[in-house]
């Protein structure tokens, strides 16, 4: 799996989250759920290949969204709740959040729109899982474009392709990982920074909060 992210270690993604346990086809997941009384929708994001649901660029993109008054669930995969670092196969990935999305569409977020995302690989299994979860739309951070060092290795730009509902991509210039290209109902935003997008967090923080408005 593409896409490595730093552990980083406060302890709770939002001070306000309630942490709800998930059965998924490949173990328990857990959401930190942060509902917001009255939200016209949620945006549900799922982490990279070896970090959590505390990465910066998560917080950030999870503090615009609750500024726009839209509830929040930062999602674990069910690998990183039974404590590994390794990531479980993309299939295993996708199954997992296609439960967790289910689920909480049926339960805590219910009745809302979800916009579903996540930051590298978990911005792939967003993308991958759009129509089965029923997205309104997707949101990509730092979308792992290619293996860094390996220009000739398949792009995984079909992924963001084959998303039919608007995208929002927050690329940092100097991401190893490659730009991805912006399309007909796709935008892409560049920041300053690598793949880690930790360089300027106030617009990434804009440029969630101002494409929330748009698509909610």
């Amino acid at each position: 799996m593409w896409g490595c992210d730093p552990i980083i270690r406060p302890s709770m993604p939002t001070a306000a989250a309630t942490v709800v346990e998930i059965d998924t086809p490949h173990g328990p997941a857990r959401a930190h759920v942060t509902k917001i009384r009255g939200a016209a929708g949620a945006v549900v994001l799922g982490h990279g290949a070896g970090g959590g649901v505390t990465s910066r660029d998560l917080v950030a993109a999870a503090e615009a969204a609750q500024a726009e008054k839209l509830s929040v669930a930062l999602v674990e995969q069910p690998y990183r709740v039974a404590g590994r670092r390794s990531p479980a196969p993309a299939r295993q990935l996708d199954a997992a959040w296609i439960a967790v999305v289910a689920h909480l569409h049926a339960k805590t977020l219910k009745g809302v729109p979800i916009v579903c995302g996540g930051r590298s690989s978990g911005a792939r299994v967003a993308c991958r899982t759009a129509a089965e979860t029923g997205a309104a739309a997707v949101l990509c951070l730092a979308f792992p474009l290619r293996p860094p060092g390996r220009p000739s290795a398949p792009s995984r730009q079909d992924e963001l392709d084959g998303v039919t509902v608007p995208v929002l991509v927050v690329q940092g210039t100097g991401d190893p990982f490659g730009m991805p290209a912006p399309g007909p109902s796709r935008t892409v935003v560049q920041v300053a920074g690598n793949h880690s997008l930790r360089s300027d967090l106030g617009t990434v923080r804009t440029a969630v909060r101002e494409w929330l408005t748009e698509v909610l």
